[in-house]
């Protein structure tokens, strides 16, 4: 099973990921990261497929797909 792998404090808050993904799995945070940034999460992980758009849209390789 796929899982999406996030690196947190990578993250700047672009959301081009929330976008790409074709399940509409990932969301924003209402927390923040050492940066100042609301980051990009999976709330249900089990639900992945494992397509990598994520990761491919990610312009700070924030995600990591792990099969």
């Amino acid at each position: 099973m796929p899982k999406p792998i996030f690196f947190q404090e990578r993250c700047k808050g672009c959301a081009l990921c929330t976008v790409a993904c074709p399940k509409k799995l990932l969301v924003m945070s209402t927390t923040f990261n050492g940066k100042g940034y609301n980051f990009s999460t999976c709330p249900d992980a089990s639900e992945c497929v494992g397509c990598c758009l994520c990761a491919r849209a990610c312009p700070d390789i924030v995600i990591e797909i792990h099969k």
